[in-house]
């Protein structure tokens, strides 16, 4: 190549340059769009449909400067020409406390339209970043003690079961049978047993099962497990704020405390003896699961199980109020599980005779004696009536005293 054709290909390569870079330019400058202000309802539809917000969309991209120093002022709409499914500026204008859109009401959900909790205060609001705290609280605290809780208490069944097994009765059975429970009192119990039991395992599902049945089961059919026992859980809560408040009025006239309850705890119940301790119809035992199972975790576990459903009018049902209500509940959850296993375990195979008496709600003469003496002598004094239930209505038990 001569140096007239040199020099006529240096003149025309910079002019290719010099266009190429006033058209950068020109296209950069059409770019250039005022701050990001607060976005209008139909604003709002306009993100999903150029990409839609993606998972990695929460990781923010570190603009180059020098290839468009008004990276950060772009919007969604025009983002996504540039870096599909880059959603940037919708996180940032969440973490100022922009207010987005939503068809909810807002007297009845005031932070509806702010994505991120505690950037923004509203009425009502006491709390602010109590996300993270919830979350520490429930994984760190909650889930860990109030597991150990459940196995130690199962663990402790096991070993009394082990070493003493069922307690048996020293006397031999007479034939003559008691009634313990009328049918409403068999009813009361069996349809809050039931809710219970439900209430238990699928609390216990969603709680932990991520760690013993998921890697079993696999994540889908895991998902759909846990979806059909949050309904249940959901559902059968309600029954068992009912149940219990009738359980509460049925039993509490022979739960209340006695001076003869101050001998049975000291003495443990006899279960670590011989002999059982004299009790009347319910023991000092069966009292504190009562008072302290029944009625003070169960007001706790109903009232926070009624906020969590959205039960109660009038409440604001913020993010605050939910995870505080959680807490709460579960906890108590916990402590309630902990104390109705050994109730269960008693009742059932810990003590034999026992769930007789709650299934037919009759017990033998001999059970009365040696399980609740003072109960016991009361009916054989006249003082309470050994048959409560009308005859119309009694099984075909023959009752004798």
């Amino acid at each position: 190549m001569n140096k007239h054709a040199l020099a006529q290909w240096n003149i025309a390569r910079a002019a290719i340059i010099l266009v190429a870079f006033c058209a950068s330019s020109a296209f950069a400058q059409k770019l250039q769009v005022e701050p990001i202000k607060p976005a209008e309802p139909a604003a709002s539809a306009a993100a999903p449909a150029a990409g839609g917000i993606q998972s990695q969309s929460i990781f923010e991209v570190k603009p180059d400067a020098s290839a468009d120093p008004n990276y950060a002022k772009q919007s969604n709409a025009e983002r996504q020409k540039v870096q599909p499914g880059n959603n940037a500026p919708i996180w940032r204008q969440a973490g100022q406390g922009v207010e987005g859109y939503t068809s909810l009401p807002k007297r009845e959900a005031p932070e509806a339209g702010f994505l991120m909790q505690g950037v923004t205060q509203y009425p009502g609001s006491r709390l602010t970043n109590a996300g993270e705290a919830w979350r520490q609280v429930r994984n760190q605290v909650i889930i860990p003690y109030g597991g150990a809780l459940l196995i130690i208490a199962a663990l402790a069944i096991g070993l009394f079961y082990w070493r003493k097994g069922s307690i048996d009765l020293h006397a031999p059975e007479t034939g003559k049978k008691i009634e313990r429970f009328t049918y409403f009192e068999r009813a009361a119990h069996w349809a809050n047993a039931i809710a219970f039991c439900t209430l238990a395992i699928s609390g216990i599902v969603m709680a932990f099962g991520r760690y013993f049945l998921q890697p079993v089961m696999g994540s889908t059919l895991f998902g759909w497990l846990t979806y059909a026992l949050k309904n249940a859980h959901n559902f059968m809560g309600p029954l068992f704020a009912v149940s219990l408040v009738i359980v509460f009025f049925t039993f509490v006239r022979d739960n209340m405390p006695a001076k003869e309850d101050i001998t049975w705890l000291l003495k443990g119940g006899g279960l670590f003896g011989g002999q059982e301790v004299p009790s009347h119809r319910f023991n000092a035992g069966e009292k504190v699961v009562f008072w302290g199972g029944v009625f003070a975790l169960g007001l706790i576990v109903v009232g926070s199980g009624l906020v969590l459903d959205k039960l109660i009018p009038g409440l604001l049902y913020v993010r605050e109020t939910m995870q505080i209500s959680h807490m709460v509940h579960a906890s108590a959850a916990m402590l309630m599980m902990a104390m109705f296993m050994g109730h269960i375990y008693l009742g059932t195979i810990g003590m034999k005779g026992a769930y007789q008496g709650m299934k037919t709600g009759y017990v033998d003469e001999t059970w009365a004696k040696e399980h609740h003496e003072l109960w016991a002598n009361d009916i054989a004094a006249g003082k309470i009536p050994a048959q409560r239930t009308p005859p119309a209505v009694s099984s075909a038990h023959t009752v004798q005293v």
